[in-house]
């Protein structure tokens, strides 16, 4: 009766950093728990659980509308001072006067540059679940002024932000006359603007993992524990994409500033770590922020603005197309939509304004305006899955804390 006695009343103790209520919670069943609780949110998506995942997606909205609206409540001032400056420039923006010309101006940089931030900060947002906007918008860009430098001898076309179309200036240049200074110079301002946003983008990462580590406390969020893990096993690790990580996380904490630089002056699909290493180890915000913007808004925009410019050269184009026309059987039938789709692109440049658009429109404008659009049908759709997610997250973190208090 003793035994039995005794074993009805099990003292609490701590078992691995867990509390242990009469075996209810160890280790193992706290990690199981977890992890059938990140496959259950996993699986909200909208193309298995569409009608639950649309009312989490609403739920989480709402609930990140209520918490933007209290943090800016607490911050009336600023809020205040922000719209009177909105206000006065409406007021001066909608007032004629001679400043109209200088206004309007900037208003088109203004609106140019946030296009570009805007795109930049879409790319690299989400720890790698971000919009590809430099192969969808950029380098598009950058390749069809590149073209049209070439065709039109000249890049004296109009200065951004551009009309739906580029067309050559009425005065030609002398054929053979640009260089890749010249191109680079024409589009600096929107790939800077787009570096710049990819820098910020940057920031939530670390952010987070700083505010963790000030805390104290042990975050939920699962980058931040696999990061963790990570570190603890430093040693052990033997798969080439653990010891990439190390090799950022290591360059980071050791080298500081020009390890940043030196990470983010180059496309790196790992940099994501370097903003969650630079919070954890509390690297200071301008140093981790100022190293990140220069890489990646001036040494890496240009290494990727060199490379679109060379790639789309008059000459190399044309050599292109040639070898594809000399793939044996299915050469000729490739080389045609190319150098139809290449013509047509010429056309459009030498065309006078208010002439229409030229025929000649072929299948491969066509489908990369349709992979276009299926792209951004996939990042819209990951953002509702995600925000879902979050707000499934919310629920179980409730759970956990209900079951804790009883």
């Amino acid at each position: 009766m003793a035994a039995n006695g005794a074993g009805c009343e099990q003292p609490q103790k701590r078992v691995g950093g867990k509390q242990k209520h009469n075996g209810n919670f160890t280790d193992s069943s706290v990690s199981e728990r977890r992890h059938k609780d990140r496959e259950e949110r996993l699986s909200l998506v909208l193309w298995r659980r569409p009608v639950v995942t649309l009312n989490y997606f609403l739920l989480e909205t709402l609930i990140t509308l209520k918490e933007w609206t209290l943090k800016l409540w607490r911050r009336k001032g600023s809020v205040f001072l922000f719209l009177v400056l909105c206000s006065l420039f409406s007021v001066a923006y909608s007032i004629e006067g001679a400043h109209q010309k200088h206004v309007q101006h900037l208003e088109k940089r203004f609106l140019w540059c946030a296009y570009w931030v805007g795109l930049g900060i879409l790319s690299s947002v989400g720890l790698g679940t971000g919009l590809h906007t430099f192969l969808l918008y950029l380098g598009p860009h950058i390749a069809s002024v590149t073209l049209a430098a070439y065709e039109c001898g000249s890049t004296d076309f109009p200065e951004p932000p551009y009309p739906d179309q580029i067309i050559c200036p009425q005065e030609g240049g002398v054929e053979g006359s640009i260089s890749l200074w010249s191109i680079i110079s024409k589009v600096r301002l929107e790939a800077c603007m787009w570096g710049a946003g990819t820098a910020i983008g940057e920031l939530p990462p670390y952010f987070m993992a700083r505010a963790a580590r000030l805390s104290g406390a042990d975050p939920d969020d699962e980058d931040y524990e696999e990061f963790e893990e990570m570190l603890e096993q430093a040693e052990r690790a033997q798969d080439v994409v653990t010891r990439a990580k190390l090799g950022v996380q290591n360059m980071v904490q050791k080298v500081g500033f020009f390890g940043i630089l030196a990470c983010a002056s180059i496309p790196n699909p790992l940099f994501d770590l370097a903003g969650i290493t630079c919070g954890h180890f509390l690297v200071p915000f301008w140093t981790f922020f100022g190293a990140t913007l220069i890489g990646k808004a001036i040494v890496k925009m240009h290494i990727q603005k060199l490379f679109v410019i060379i790639t789309f050269s008059k000459h190399i184009v044309e050599q292109m197309v040639s070898l594809i026309g000399s793939v044996p059987r299915v050469g000729p039938a490739l080389q045609k939509p190319f150098s139809e789709y290449l013509e047509a692109q010429r056309s459009k440049l030498h065309h006078q304004a208010g002439e229409g658009t030229p025929a000649g429109e072929n299948w491969l404008s066509w489908v990369f305006e349709k992979v276009v659009l299926v792209m951004v049908c996939y990042f819209v759709c990951s953002i509702i899955n995600s925000m879902a997610q979050s707000y499934a997250k919310r629920l179980q973190q409730q759970r956990y804390s209900e079951e804790k208090t009883k």
